[in-house]
């Protein structure tokens, strides 16, 4: 298995919309630095509006236009409701190059875990290494073959201590056995107090054309799709979440669309089908 491309390119989303969009509301400062030469270029062309000529750059400049105006409000909507209650553990499951652990302040008291697949992992070490500030502790977990629950244990986690997790951008690539699988576990190391939140798409037949237009899009330009090699595997109802979440104990405090957050900051809507359709529950465990 080799590192995620889909993390790459959300961090390409967060660095285009850093300070740009939402100023005042949203920065990530860790995006930038965690890119590669090469991934910045259409980055800043999407900072400066600088529409490249090119099929090719024209298509990673769009893919990084619309990330950015996704990830925006969506960062905006986990991290109000880590600051609501930011356990002494925060716990960040699939993380990619989630930045949390070094630009919160929020977490800086807390013990930061990060979960991903290996070669994630391995890739986020040698890009965050020049990140200030103390790393998270890194969970090496296949969410498909390994026990979350005795890697965290392993880890340095603790079972009877409120925790924090989130669980951003990863449940469509799982399938549903595997989500149910992974919120048992969650449950099971949740003291009362903690909290969790979890964003995931809603069934949409326009999402499903746009991602595949996105492949074909791809194709075009001689090299495979993100979404090809990462396919989604699961959409939930919010219905269907809370009553996952309500079987392993956990009540829900509020479920919103990112297209609600988006219009409330005043970010870009060109997507409105794709934000529409990107939930964010927030649930917690009495």
């Amino acid at each position: 298995m080799r590192a995620s491309r889909t993390a790459v390119l959300v961090c390409q989303g967060r660095a285009a919309a850093d300070g740009r969009l939402a100023p005042g509301r949203f920065t990530d400062p860790t995006a930038s630095p965690m890119l590669r030469p090469d991934e910045r270029v259409a980055v800043d062309r999407v900072r400066v509006g600088a529409v490249p000529p090119g099929w090719r750059p024209r298509v990673d400049y769009e893919s990084v236009r619309a990330c950015a105006e996704m990830m925006a409000p969506r960062t905006v909507a986990v991290d109000d409701a880590v600051r609501e209650r930011p356990g002494p553990q925060v716990v960040i499951l699939g993380a990619g190059l989630d930045g949390r652990a070094w630009r919160m302040p929020e977490l800086a008291g807390a013990a930061v875990f990060e979960v991903d697949q290996p070669a994630s992992q391995r890739d986020k070490r040698d890009r965050a290494g020049a990140l200030p500030g103390a790393p998270p502790r890194f969970v090496p977990v296949d969410f498909g073959r390994d026990r979350l629950g005795e890697a965290l244990a392993a880890a340095g986690h603790r079972a009877d201590t409120p925790t924090t997790w989130v669980w951003e951008g990863v449940v469509p690539y799982l399938t549903r056995a595997q989500v149910a699988t992974t919120v048992e576990a969650v449950a099971a190391r949740s003291a009362p107090g903690s909290r969790l939140v979890v964003n995931y798409q809603t069934p949409a037949v326009t999402t499903t054309l746009g991602r595949l237009l996105a492949r074909l899009l791809a194709a075009t330009t001689g090299r495979s799709s993100v979404w090809a090699d990462e396919p989604w595997r699961s959409t939930w109802t919010p219905a269907a979440m809370a009553a996952l979440l309500t079987r392993n104990g956990f009540t829900v405090a509020r479920n919103e669309h990112l297209l609600d957050t988006a219009r409330r900051l005043g970010t870009p809507t060109h997507h409105p089908h794709s934000l529409r359709h990107s939930h964010l529950t927030t649930a917690d465990h009495p």
